[in-house]
C-alpha cells in the first residue's frame, strides 16, 4: 500500500513540475493611449489599447476610451504634438457633473458622435495576447474641438 502511495506522489510531483509556456505579459499591462497626429480642424487620431471579449467589443470599448481620455486625462503619449491637456480641467468635474457623465458615457451614448474608426482596415490593428484574451490596439479619430463646442453649450466647461 505505501508503494502505491509512493508511486502516486511521485507522478503526482512530476506532472506538477512540468514546465508552462511563457505568456506575453505585455497583453496584461495597461497601454497609455497614444496620440498619432493632431489635424488643424481639431481632430486628434489616437492609438487606444482596449480588451474584449472580441474584436468589435474591443473597439467599442476603445471608441469610449478615447473620448474619455481626451475629456479627462489629456494625451501625453505619442509623438511631439501629443502634450494636450484635458478639454474638462476642473478638478473633480466627473464627480461634479456625474449624471451628465453617466448619459453622456452609456453605451452607444452621444460619445459615439465625436470619434470613428472611419477608414481603418483590420490589418492596421495591433493584437496582444494574453491568457485567454486578447488586447487591440485600435486606430480612431477623436473630434476634440467638436466635443469642447458640445460641453461649453452643456455648461459643463466655462465659454
Amino acid at each position: 500500500m505505501k508503494k502505491i502511495l509512493y508511486i502516486m506522489l511521485a507522478v503526482i510531483g512530476l506532472t506538477a513540475c512540468k514546465s508552462q509556456e511563457p505568456v506575453s505579459l505585455a497583453a496584461f499591462k495597461t497601454q497609455e493611449t497614444e496620440c498619432l497626429g493632431n489635424d488643424i480642424d481639431g481632430k486628434m487620431t489616437l492609438k487606444v489599447w482596449a480588451q474584449g471579449r472580441n474584436r468589435q467589443d474591443a473597439i467599442n470599448k476603445a471608441l469610449k476610451k478615447a473620448v474619455y481620455d481626451v475629456t479627462f486625462t489629456g494625451i501625453t503619449a505619442g509623438n511631439g504634438s501629443a502634450n494636450t491637456y484635458p478639454v474638462v480641467d476642473e478638478a473633480n468635474a466627473r464627480q461634479k457633473y456625474q449624471d451628465y457623465f453617466d448619459k453622456f458615457f452609456v453605451d452607444g451614448g452621444a460619445y459615439t458622435k465625436y470619434v470613428t474608426t472611419k477608414g481603418q482596415k483590420k490589418s492596421a490593428q495591433d493584437e496582444l495576447q494574453g491568457d485567454g484574451f486578447k488586447t487591440y490596439g485600435i486606430i480612431v479619430v477623436v473630434d476634440r474641438s467638436a466635443l469642447k463646442k458640445r460641453y461649453q453649450s452643456d455648461n459643463v466647461i466655462a465659454q
